[in-house]
């Protein structure tokens, strides 16, 4: 039966779901409160600069020929993925560095750097994360976990890989350089998990980069923004952004339908919510409605760390600077860092920092002869105690600094614009919950059926895909979501 489907919010998730819920037969309609499509993918233009807003690591790219195929189209039609090489360079405080990509002698040439004994290590490594990868992403990625019984099947694998292990106690059974036991850990913080806390299960990301490579959309990750519009648009979904949800109404227990903040009510059979899913529950469901997802429940989840990003952009060139396009700076301390974020909750004096530097790759994306960057600091979510309207240019300007004497020289005086976005950010413009960046974070006993799930516990009709469901944050985590979410709700 052909449904009429109302989606909050337009990440990649929502996206990923609107196309595919389209494929299915059912009539789609997009509700996005910001002014252009993207979530956190929004693109900030300025002074003839594109900024990409949040993910810039593209992997697994299948999974977009996945939904362009469903369609009945072919996505090399819509947008451009060109591989990077290395997928990223990672510096060490004294900015020392290390490549690697999937050329396997190539990657082993860069450890043998560090550590030659270490290779025999990271061979055994990788030996084991194909099987994390088999059982984590290729068997249970897809699959809603709505009964506990669908965990119990699964245990008896999950202990068999030490999923009970976090991703840097599992990197340093085979690595013994503390240096290179970073550089093979510090995925988590790429989807919110601090390295330290996140299941080993984790670990299956390097496998996936190693299978697939990591890719860079050529105009930057909003030209796969503009894609999914066109072709959403193309298979007669309906758009609405500046339209913001005031409430999903609920009658007998099931939603029927939404309110807008002008008051307009929209009806419909099935609400899928990309938005923040502690947002949803919190303030957009009436507490009347919500048994499980109680505002102290909500309170009580551990959520991912926050973010501090700045962009800017430069009238010159750094091709010379030994950077690559994907870089990561890692500071004097790591688990004492990660502690202090995660933990503590405290801003650092020291941080550990990504640096984008995406017009190597795409210099159609700065003005002729300038140069775009995006750098980025995980800091802690709003329970700290950092009052962020002060402390922003503070911070703003302790990693400029850094840049400047460090890796990017002559900066400020080069600096043509710029602007950066803070935890205040991310709960005020993109409605996530405490500021986090990554919302629920990804502890063994917050994944997979601990996770919120992708079908309500607590209002029928009501579905979540994006980053604080299963299976998680990062694309293939939220496009996952969305293959779910398409699966739960049915063809028409």
């Amino acid at each position: 039966m052909k449904k009429r489907i109302i989606i909050i919010g337009s990440g990649f998730g929502g996206l990923g779901a609107a196309s595919r819920l389209l494929s299915a037969g059912h009539d789609v309609t997009i509700l996005e409160k910001r002014d252009k499509l993207g979530g956190r993918a929004y693109v900030y233009e300025q002074d003839g600069f594109k900024f990409d807003g949040g993910p810039t690591v593209i992997t697994a790219p299948f999974m977009f020929d996945d939904i362009w195929n469903a369609a009945g189209k072919k996505r090399e039609d819509y947008f451009d993925l060109v591989p990077c090489d290395p997928f990223y360079r990672i510096f060490d405080h004294t900015g020392k560095s290390f490549d690697y990509n999937n050329d396997h002698e190539f990657t082993l040439s860069e450890i043998e750097k560090w550590n030659p004994e270490d290779k025999a290590g990271y061979e055994k490594f990788l030996g084991t994360t194909k099987a994390i990868f088999d059982k984590g992403f290729t068997e249970l990625a897809d699959e809603p976990f709505l009964n506990f019984t669908d965990m119990l099947k699964v245990a008896p694998d999950l202990i068999k890989l030490q999923s009970y292990k976090n991703v840097y106690s599992y990197v340093s059974q085979f690595i013994k350089n503390e240096f290179l036991r970073q550089a093979f850990s510090f995925h988590p913080l790429l989807v919110g998990g601090n390295p330290f806390d996140t299941t080993s299960i984790y670990a299956m990301i390097h496998y996936l980069e190693r299978e697939w490579g990591v890719h860079y959309a050529l105009g930057g990750t909003g030209s796969i923004v503009h894609a999914f519009e066109k072709l959403i648009t193309e298979q007669g979904g309906k758009i609405h952004t500046s339209t913001e949800v005031e409430e999903i109404i609920v009658k007998n227990g099931k939603a029927v339908g939404v309110r807008l903040e002008d008051g307009e009510k929209l009806d419909a059979d099935v609400v899928v919510s990309n938005a923040d899913v502690a947002f949803t529950y919190k303030n957009l469901i009436n507490p009347s409605h919500r048994k499980k997802y109680t505002d102290r429940k909500l309170a009580n989840t551990k959520y991912s760390m926050s973010l501090f990003v700045i962009y800017f952009g430069t009238d010159k060139q750094y091709r010379d600077t030994g950077l690559a396009h994907h870089n990561i700076i890692l500071g004097p301390r790591y688990k004492g860092l990660l502690d202090d974020i995660f933990h503590k909750k405290i801003v650092a004096d020291d941080f550990s920092l990504y640096l984008h530097m995406p017009t190597l790759t795409d210099p159609s994306i700065a003005p002729d002869g300038h140069e775009g960057f995006y750098v980025l600091s995980p800091v802690p979510h709003l329970d700290g105690d950092t009052d962020w309207n002060e402390f922003a240019p503070v911070y703003r300007d302790r990693i400029m600094n850094f840049l400047e004497e460090n890796y990017l020289p002559g900066l400020s005086d080069h600096l043509v614009t710029e602007h950066y976005i803070d935890p205040l950010h991310f709960q005020n413009d993109l409605n996530s919950y405490k500021g986090s960046a990554f919302s629920v974070q990804p502890v063994l006993t917050q994944s997979a059926w601990f996770r919120p799930h992708n079908k309500s516990e607590d209002v029928d009709g009501l579905y979540f895909v994006g980053a604080g469901t299963h299976p998680g944050a990062g694309l293939p985590g939220v496009l996952s979501s969305s293959i779910i979410a398409q699966d739960l709700i049915g063809k028409a």
